[in-house]
């Protein structure tokens, strides 16, 4: 069971889309999973890929489903309420974990977690430094990158510079800015899942609405040459390797998760630095320039390749099933 607060194709997001890659894989390693969302969604229950969502209907939602669930898998906001039914109900929960927010650390603090799944080597290494900082015991962990699943997202780039999501955070007025300095460059914007929207009117800019995963490739990456990713925080960044996938070349603010997702294909500028910027989009456009970065890009999707940490995933799942009777024993006591 997985207790979430929002599911695609109603919201989409990249922490939503790697939960649901994750559910998705289990379900071919032919486990059920049921996904109990704490939000309500038009038109009821539904499937998605072989997981079955159920849009909220009462807080009594979770406990249709914990006599039978070997494991609760959990984010965000839900974090919290999960781990305590977990701990009633004695089941192994596992926590998918996004960012390094103090909510998010002291979630895991508190627990009880059973497996701790981090995005990103870096993230992991920042948990652990501040577990040991509380004098809180590390639990179980596995790194597991959002994976893109090449085939779904591969595709012949097209001729716009893109941001996705228009969100200030993820970097919409360095993208407005650019646009302004550039009339001559045609940009491409799209809504995000979450966020106050700055969206804008300007000529050479084409604003498209927040799109679910199965339909980015053909509506967006087909379109994009250059993807932007002027986030003042990414923990990783699956956008980026989404584009790269197709040898779209990134340009992206130096956070740590986007030095580890992008590697040496990565262009870095600080999103401060419009100039810089300019100067890079302009560069990339030189068909050379172009040419060299879209191989890089392609490499280190082909590195990024999630068939092993999506093995790992389903194998680190499967052990916790194991725990299921001598947890419940002890919630029993």
């Amino acid at each position: 069971m997985a207790m979430l607060h929002a599911y695609p194709p109603a919201h989409n997001a990249g922490a939503e889309w790697m939960v649901h890659t994750m559910l998705r894989a289990l379900v071919e390693r032919d486990h059920e999973v049921d996904v109990v969302l704490s939000n309500p969604v038009a038109g009821g229950s539904y499937e998605l890929d072989g997981v079955r969502v159920h849009p909220f209907r009462s807080k009594h939602d979770p406990f249709d489903y914990t006599d039978r669930a070997d494991a609760i898998i959990t984010h965000l906001e839900n974090t919290q309420r999960a781990s305590m039914i977990g701990q009633m109900r004695g089941i192994p929960v596992v926590h998918v974990l996004h960012n390094t927010f103090p909510q998010t650390k002291n979630w895991l603090r508190k627990g009880p977690c059973s497996l701790a799944v981090y995005n990103s080597q870096w993230m992991r290494t920042d948990f652990e430094t501040w577990l040991n900082s509380v004098n809180t015991p590390r639990p179980n962990s596995v790194v597991i990158h959002p994976p893109v699943l090449a085939d779904e997202y591969r595709t012949k780039h097209g001729d716009r510079v893109t941001l996705i999501n228009l969100f200030k955070p993820k970097g919409s007025e360095t993208f407005w800015r650019l646009a302004e300095r550039m009339p001559d460059v045609e940009f491409l914007a799209v809504t995000g899942g979450y966020g106050d929207q700055d969206i804008r009117d300007l000529p050479n800019v084409e604003v498209l609405s927040n799109l679910p995963g199965d339909r980015m490739r053909d509506e967006v990456y087909a379109r994009t040459k250059l993807l932007l990713m002027p986030s003042d925080y990414e923990s990783w960044g699956r956008v980026g390797v989404e584009g790269m996938v197709s040898g779209i070349p990134v340009i992206a603010h130096p956070t740590p998760g986007l030095q580890e997702s992008l590697g040496d294909a990565g262009v870095f500028v600080d999103r401060n630095d419009l100039d810089g910027w300019e100067k890079e989009i302009r560069r990339l456009l030189a068909p050379r320039a172009y040419g060299a970065a879209s191989k890089r890009a392609i490499a280190r999707a082909a590195e990024l390749d999630p068939a092993e940490d999506l093995t790992r995933w389903c194998d680190a799942i499967e052990a916790l099933a194991a725990q299921r009777g001598r947890l419940r024993a002890l919630a029993r006591l």
